[in-house]
């Protein structure tokens, strides 16, 4: 069972617009916060969010470099993956692979892919 993941990222507003609504979906809440960091917890795992030190501030990342690609998250249900699908599209928030949604990930698989706002690929997928 995975403990937490901790991310750092360039801009802690913007991080704390797009995942703290998502994940509140996904009955996550807050569980730490301080001025450079925010954790949301469902069960015994934790997601933090880090402020990177301006030092570092000016590396790229990109998924597709050495590290982390994406992170994926249980839907409850396809339902909520269109409703999902729905509200990321209404804060502006482009879908990946849309010719292919919700079926981007293969024939039977049914999720959703977008980015936040560090370009780190989010995944929601289907039961």
């Amino acid at each position: 069972m995975l403990h937490h993941i901790e991310v750092n990222v360039s801009n802690l507003d913007k991080t704390i617009e797009f995942w703290g609504w998502f994940l509140k979906e996904l009955n996550y809440s807050v569980y730490q916060k301080w001025d450079k960091g925010i954790s949301w917890k469902s069960g015994a795992t934790y997601i933090v969010f880090v402020q990177t030190e301006e030092r570092f501030i000016d590396s790229v990342y990109h998924r597709s470099q050495t590290g982390l690609n994406h992170l994926a998250f249980h839907a409850f249900s396809r339902e909520q993956v269109d409703e999902m699908t729905k509200k990321f599209m209404e804060r502006g928030v482009p879908i990946l692979y849309p010719d292919r949604h919700p079926y981007a990930g293969g024939p039977g698989y049914y999720a959703l892919f977008c980015e936040d706002p560090d370009r780190i690929k989010v995944e929601l997928v289907a039961p």
